[in-house]
């Protein structure tokens, strides 16, 4: 066993360490840093972790030392101890769909620890352990020598109403660490084109390679970290949460596939930025809380667009884009349109993945709603525009119009009969638009909520997060304030 994190004097939490807001996105390779040394990457053997338990880091480094430093994600990252040095060693990359077999490092996570999302930053030292300069990170997003896991609760609801779940599996299906991901190869014999990558490799979350061809996940909007990682979604709106005094527990997909029920102690099920790969289990657990009266909120796009099937002890899984047999939707055979949970669909909303994009925000529909309290819109006024809030990815549903135009009600498709349009983004021809929609109605995204004992809001685009930490006064903040005062109890 490597050497552990003390249960004892941790080391306290630094002044210099506090607060740290987003560094410039690096177009360095993943395997050096900007001075082109090596550098030390790892990941975790599993994504999550209780309170008490042991987090056990898989690390490979060129240097006879490291040690781990640890940070929780409030409004910056907040260092809160240090571990022990440990003896380095220096082993190969592995295949992307395969687990890596780094060597394991055990670290006995303290049992006053809070549930939230850390990253271990590793710091390399030389034989008389003195360390490599090693500023304090300014974000998730070193790319490389930052790991990102869960502290869990150990007592699932008791003090926090709210459940956010990280995509760790969105992180990886776009991680293109050992050379491979869902989207890419590096070699056409290496693995079958988008069908199995591991989660046991660095990489998910914290940035991780990117492919040679990158040009999706550069966000023109927000160049401080790249698209489809932790720090370009969740650690905006995770230091929204905690700067308006939130209680929220955390866990990965992992944790809704293999334990629906601890979601039964939750009024609310969060989910954030680009939510895309979801699992069977994870669907009828999120379904099953909905309808037992627990709440969803999604303020995301994309989500629950590819059926994933989890393997190898949940630590790998499959998702089959080749032949497309992974979509929710006939004719894939699962026969269960994701927007039957989310009431909105990738189908009918679009993408615009290069460059600046149409300045598209939301009309508003149904001003009197209880989601636009207190934001002074009215019915036809339109927000989020200036901003390009609906993109790079939105969903929408099948709409008709009523009232000689003025107002939106879903006519097709899978969106439960109780869904309330509350605001429709317009996309021109120059959104992507393809499967084909099910519908001829109006091409855009949609915003809005239904219900099934407990409901179920959808925000229908991944910029929400960015637009909502941005720019703080405009309507997206008051609106997400309604919806989590009231969704959480």
């Amino acid at each position: 066993m490597s050497p552990a994190l003390p249960r004892a004097g941790l080391a306290t939490a630094i002044d210099e360490h506090r607060g740290h807001r987003f560094s410039r996105l690096s177009t360095a390779p993943p395997d050096v840093d900007e001075r082109g040394d090596t550098v030390i990457r790892g990941y975790p053997g599993r994504p999550s972790v209780p309170p008490g338990d042991d987090l056990t880091l898989h690390v490979s480094t060129t240097a006879p030392w490291f040690r781990a430093d640890f940070y929780r994600q409030s409004t910056g990252l907040v260092f809160v101890a240090s571990s022990e040095w440990m003896p380095g060693a220096c082993v190969p990359d592995g295949r992307p769909n395969k687990d890596w077999h780094w060597p394991p490092h055990r670290f006995p996570i303290p049992g006053d620890w809070k549930s939230g999302a850390y990253v271990a930053v590793l710091v390399e030292a030389d034989r008389e352990k003195t360390p490599v300069v090693c500023p304090p990170p300014r974000s998730a997003d070193a790319r490389s020598t930052t790991v990102l896991f869960v502290v869990t609760s150990r007592s699932p609801g008791a003090t926090a109403p709210i459940l956010y779940k990280l995509a760790l599996t969105t992180y990886h299906a776009y991680n293109f660490a050992g050379g491979g991901s869902l989207y890419a190869r590096q070699r056409p014999c290496l693995i079958p084109f988008g069908f199995k990558v591991t989660l046991r490799r660095p990489g998910g979350g914290t940035g991780g390679p990117l492919p040679p061809d990158h040009r999706d996940f550069i966000d023109v909007y927000d160049t401080t970290s790249p698209r489809q990682s932790f720090a370009h979604w969740d650690a905006p709106f995770i230091g929204w949460l905690e700067e308006h005094g939130y209680a929220v527990d955390y866990c990965t997909d992992v944790d809704l596939h293999e334990g629906g029920d601890a979601l039964a102690n939750y009024r609310l099920l969060l989910s954030v930025g680009h939510d895309e790969y979801w699992s069977e289990r994870m669907r009828a657990h999120a379904t099953a809380f909905i309808h037992a009266g627990g709440n969803a909120a999604f303020f995301g796009g994309n989500t629950c667009w590819w059926r994933i099937h989890f393997v190898d002890g949940n630590s790998a899984f499959v998702c089959d884009k080749y032949l497309q047999t992974d979509l929710w939707w006939s004719p894939s055979g699962a026969d269960a349109p994701e927007d039957a949970l989310t009431g909105v669909s990738y189908r009918h909303g679009g993408g615009w993945w290069y460059g600046a994009r149409d300045p598209v925000g939301y009309t508003v529909q149904q001003a009197g709603h209880w989601v636009y309290e207190g934001t002074g819109l009215e019915d036809g006024s339109t927000f989020g525009a200036p901003e390009h809030l609906v993109g790079y990815e939105c969903d929408g549903a099948c709409l008709a119009f009523e009232e000689g135009g003025r107002r939106a009600r879903v006519a097709a498709g899978a969106t439960p009969s109780t869904f309330t349009v509350l605001g429709i983004g317009a996309l021109s021809a120059s959104w992507q638009d393809l499967p084909r929609r099910e519908c001829a109605g109006p091409h855009a995204a949609v915003m809005g909520l239904h219900e099934d004992h407990g409901t179920v809001f959808a925000a229908s685009t991944t910029d929400w997060a960015r637009v909502l930490y941005q720019h703080r006064d405009a309507p997206v903040g008051r609106i997400t304030k309604n919806v989590l005062d009231r969704l959480s109890g």
